[in-house]
């Protein structure tokens, strides 16, 4: 089996986490109804303009206020605390040791640089590839080839892991393996099938 030399993580559902609740808190105070806000926020139109870099995440949650007519819930959704998820930070750091490269691929929007110094995820990972400023989003192979070309591996040279089942057909199509997260155990198991985690089961 070829060795693993990088692994690629996606950022929010794998290494960033929002709570649902925060939107549900949301749209009952402004009297909204029940997943009215991401409806519009992720519909097509709005969400490739915001993470190709064609607008800025400020004019997103405008255009979400104007068209939700109601421009405090935008700007209360657009606002949301987030955590980072110290289990993966923890195997980052078993990664980096064993000498595997790691870095983050995400559709992201303009603010991506901020919010990761604000995690101080900078020392976890050798680079974060930004699709907003790429302009080129998962599953669009072109992203994938960016990121090996940036990385200067080959496909099977990079293990791709994310929470949304679509977002790995992209990575698929060069040849890179996958893994859907689900969460860290499962995310280990598939590391050390690869030989990318030589490590016992923290976990257990």
């Amino acid at each position: 089996m070829p060795p693993i030399r990088a692994v690629l993580f996606d950022l929010d559902g794998v290494v960033r986490h929002f709570d649902p609740e925060n939107v549900a808190s949301i749209e009952r105070a402004h009297e909204l109804k029940p997943g009215s806000i991401e409806a519009i926020a992720f519909a097509p139109h709005h969400l490739e303009q915001v993470t190709t870099g064609s607008i800025s995440r400020r004019e997103w949650v405008e255009r979400i206020g104007v068209k939700l007519g109601n421009a405090a819930a935008a700007e209360a959704w657009g606002s949301q605390p987030f955590r980072v998820d110290e289990e993966v930070l923890g195997l980052l750091d078993e990664l980096r040791a064993g000498g595997v490269r790691t870095a983050i691929l995400t559709n992201g929007t303009d603010t991506i640089p901020a919010e990761v110094a604000s995690m101080n995820l900078g020392p976890k990972f050798e680079a974060v590839f930004n699709s907003a400023e790429i302009g080129w989003t998962k599953l669009d192979t072109r992203a994938f080839q960016h990121v090996l070309d940036a990385m200067e591996l080959a496909p099977h040279e990079v293990f791709f892991t994310d929470d949304s089942v679509g977002k790995l057909a992209g990575a698929e199509s060069l040849g890179m393996p996958t893994h859907h997260f689900t969460g860290v155990a499962g995310l280990r198991d598939a590391l050390r099938a690869v030989g990318a985690l030589h490590t016992a089961r923290s976990d257990a």
